[in-house]
């Protein structure tokens, strides 16, 4: 893993409480699933929110949905906390 993919992995263990082994887990259960569906993703968003102790809104869920069906996730740390 490189330098950018640990820092990301470390802050979002702090800011979630959820250990990076939990997000490998999670994204290899997501790997062949179709996070295109709205369906999916939704319920996936819902699981993190769920694992990390953190209630979105509805405006939130929304929000992030809307960005992974349509591939808009950030790619640099700084938009990835301003997203969050």
């Amino acid at each position: 893993m490189d330098q950018d993919a640990k820092k990301i992995m470390n802050k979002i263990e702090e800011s979630s409480n959820i250990s990076v082994d939990e997000i490998y887990n999670i994204a290899h259960a997501i790997q062949f699933q179709d996070l295109s569906d709205e369906s999916t993703v939704r319920s996936l968003v819902r699981r993190l929110s769920s694992m990390a102790n953190r209630p979105i809104s509805k405006e939130k869920e929304d929000q992030i949905v809307r960005s992974i069906i349509n591939n808009e996730i950030p790619s640099s740390m700084e938009s990835l906390e301003r997203f969050f």
